[in-house]
């Protein structure tokens, strides 16, 4: 008996939701209600991706093969999976869910691949170049909570990409450069030298820089630093600052400038600067106050 093409597409669809129902109902027995919560749409919006486009079979193994790459350029010292999450919009949505806006809070934005544990202590007033290329810059600001309180003792960690555009870990050997951790002072006040961001093109010597280049997108993202910033009963804030009249600000790569991140990156003439230190070649310097929102509830996820 054949059937007519109505009755064959409603047979196909039926077939089709069978398999997504059955793997939807495997997570249903899972310990967590969180992780269960998460599989299940997964699957469901996986799957539906899969009969949107009517995924060809060496299309999904293309995408298969593609996700392997990911991961085997992955290592300690690159993450390609967090460039792909970044280039995809996935990082920048993830940072509005998780950091919605608090009023008078510093805004959030994307973490980026090159954060590295373990950087070098440094006091205020040091230097976390670590003779990284670059023009000086002096760089300067509070810590407070959105209720006006300065929050001494608050740790920033920051890092940046040198006049080249290469963070250290781009480098061949174990060269620490662009980045340091220090402590906020007893008035919240912070102070380090650094070198004056530069803009740069993310990787595509791999796998996320073929997709890039395959849809006909850019890869450069602005002039930026990057700071991570936490203290006791507030949200840790992951964010950099942009520098004024970078040409690539409207055309970010991963999707990570706002406007209230743009800040002017002084030039300064040789001679003495804030902390008292004699310069011989030109500087920069910026102002940059960072304001915590409290620490609120959040569900998570464990297997």
């Amino acid at each position: 008996m054949t059937l007519d093409p109505d009755q064959q597409a409603k047979e196909q669809a039926a077939r089709e939701q069978a398999v997504t129902d059955e793997a939807v109902a495997s997570f249903a027995g899972a310990g967590s209600d969180r992780y269960r919560e998460i599989m299940q749409s997964l699957v469901r919006h996986l799957h539906a991706f899969a009969r949107d486009v009517r995924l060809t079979h060496d299309e999904w193994e293309r995408g298969i093969e593609f996700l392997t790459r990911v991961g085997h350029i992955t290592d300690d010292r690159r993450q390609e999976f967090i460039l792909l999450s970044d280039v995809l919009g996935l990082s920048m949505l993830t940072v509005g869910i998780n950091a919605p806006a608090s009023a008078g809070a510093t805004e959030s934005t994307v973490f980026g691949p090159f954060f590295v544990e373990g950087a070098p202590e440094v006091a205020l007033d040091g230097d976390i170049a670590g003779g990284a290329k670059g023009t000086p810059c002096y760089v300067t600001g509070t810590v407070r909570s959105t209720d006006g309180r300065p929050l001494p003792g608050a740790r920033i960690e920051v890092w940046e990409a040198d006049e080249d555009g290469l963070y250290d870990v781009q480098y061949p050997g174990a060269r620490t450069a662009g980045r340091g951790r220090l402590r906020a002072g007893d008035s919240g006040e912070y102070r380090f030298w650094s070198v004056l961001p530069s803009c740069y093109g993310i990787p595509d010597d791999g796998p996320v820089g073929e997709m890039l280049a395959a849809a006909g997108r850019g890869t450069m993202r602005p002039a930026h630093l990057h700071f991570k910033v936490d203290a006791p009963g507030h949200r840790t804030l992951i964010t950099h600052i942009f520098v004024a009249g970078d040409e690539h600000l409207d055309r970010d790569a991963v999707f990570g400038v706002k406007d209230s991140l743009v800040h002017e990156f002084v030039p300064e003439p040789p001679g003495r600067a804030p902390d008292g230190s004699q310069r011989d070649e030109p500087w920069s310097r910026v102002d940059f106050d960072i304001v915590l929102a409290p620490a609120q509830g959040h569900r998570g996820v464990s297997a």
